[in-house]
C-alpha cells in the first residue's frame, strides 16, 4: 500500500507539472497582454510595467520564474488590482466559496442519496415517479435559469430571501439550492440505479429470506454497496462546488474564488488565471487521490495495491 500511495503521489506531481506548463503557455499563446486596454497609457509607462513584472524577460525565463513561484506558493501579484497578490484573492475568495459549496454539497449528498434510495425502494411507484421528476428537472435546466427562477420567484414575488450579495444566512439559501441541483439529480439517478442492481443481487434475497427487516437490509447491506459510484462523483463534484461555481457566484453577486476568475479573465489578469487554475487542479488532484482511500473505508474487500485497487 505505501508503494502504492508513493506511485500516486509521484503522478500527482507530474500532473500538476503538465497543468502548470500548458496554463502558462495558453496564456502566452493568447493575444495582448494584461495592459493592452490601458490605451490612454503612454509607451514608456508601459515597457516600465513590463519591465516591473517581469514580462519583458525571454518566455522561457518567465516560465522558470513561475515555476519556482509555483513550488513556494507565491502565485505572484494580480495585475489589474495593485494592491493584491493572487495568494490574498485566493485566500479571501475560497473561503466564501468553500462556506456556500459545503452547503451545497451536503444538500446534494443527503438530497440525493435520499431520493436515490426513494426511488429505488418505491420502484415504478408515484414516489419512483416523482422523484424520477425531480432528478431530470434537475439534470435538464441549467444553473444560470434555475438560479434567475428562484430570485424571481422566492426573491421579487414572494420577497422569502435576499436576491443577491453575500450577508447572513439567507444570502446563502437560494445560491446554495441552485448549486446543488445538478449534481443532487445526478446523484438521485446513480444511486436509484446502483440500489436496483444491489436489491436484486443473491446476498439480498438471503437476508430476505432470514426475515431481516428491509430498514436492515437497506442500511446495512444496499446503501453502503450502492454508494461506491457515488463516492467516484464525489471527487470531482466537491472540487468543482467547493473553489466556486463561477456563474452561480456571478448572478448572486457572491465574492468567492469563482467570481474572481470570471474577474480576472475579462480585465486579462493572467497571474490570477493561471493562480487560481493551478489551485483548482491541486485540489481536484488531492480528491481525487481521497476518493480513492475512502473506497477501502466504505469497501473492505477493496485493497490498494502496486497495482492499483484489486
Amino acid at each position: 500500500m505505501i508503494r502504492y500511495l508513493a506511485k500516486r503521489i509521484v503522478y500527482m506531481i507530474i500532473t500538476l507539472f503538465l497543468i502548470v506548463t500548458a496554463t502558462f503557455f495558453l496564456m502566452q499563446a493568447v493575444p495582448g497582454g494584461p495592459f493592452t486596454a490601458e490605451k490612454n497609457v503612454p509607451p514608456e509607462i508601459k515597457e516600465a510595467l513590463n519591465a516591473f513584472y517581469g514580462l519583458d524577460k525571454p518566455v522561457w525565463q518567465q516560465y522558470l520564474d513561475y515555476l519556482v513561484r509555483v513550488i513556494t506558493w507565491d502565485l505572484g501579484p494580480s495585475f489589474a488590482e495593485k494592491s493584491s497578490t493572487v495568494n490574498d484573492m485566493i485566500n479571501q475568495g475560497f473561503p466564501v466559496s468553500a462556506h456556500l459549496g459545503l452547503q451545497a454539497l451536503a444538500v446534494a449528498i443527503f438530497g440525493g442519496i435520499t431520493l436515490g434510495v426513494i426511488s429505488a425502494m418505491k420502484h415504478n411507484k408515484w414516489q419512483d415517479s416523482t422523484a424520477t421528476v425531480i432528478a431530470v428537472l434537475g439534470l435538464s435546466v441549467p444553473g444560470f435559469i434555475l438560479a434567475s427562477f428562484y430570485q424571481y420567484f422566492f426573491s421579487i414575488k414572494l420577497g422569502w430571501f435576499p436576491i443577491a450579495k453575500f450577508d447572513t444566512f439567507k444570502h446563502t439559501i437560494l445560491p446554495t439550492f441552485a448549486l446543488a441541483a445538478l449534481p443532487l439529480a445526478f446523484i438521485a439517478r446513480l444511486t436509484r440505479s446502483n440500489m436496483l442492481e444491489v436489491l436484486g443481487q443473491d446476498y439480498i434475497k438471503t437476508a430476505r429470506a432470514k426475515g431481516l427487516s428491509s430498514v436492515a437490509i437497506t442500511i446495512k447491506h444496499a446503501i453502503r454497496n450502492a454508494l461506491l459510484p457515488v463516492i467516484t462523483y464525489l471527487g470531482p463534484l466537491a472540487a468543482g462546488i467547493l473553489t466556486g461555481t463561477f456563474v452561480i457566484e456571478r448572478i448572486f453577486g457572491i465574492p468567492g474564488l469563482g467570481s474572481r476568475f470570471v474577474g480576472s479573465i475579462t480585465n486579462r489578469d493572467y497571474t490570477v488565471i493561471m493562480g487560481t487554475t493551478v489551485f483548482y487542479s491541486i485540489f481536484l488532484i488531492a480528491l481525487v487521490f481521497l476518493v480513492d482511500i475512502a473506497y477501502t473505508i466504505i469497501d473492505p474487500r477493496i485493497k490498494l495495491t502496486d497495482t492499483g485497487r484489486e
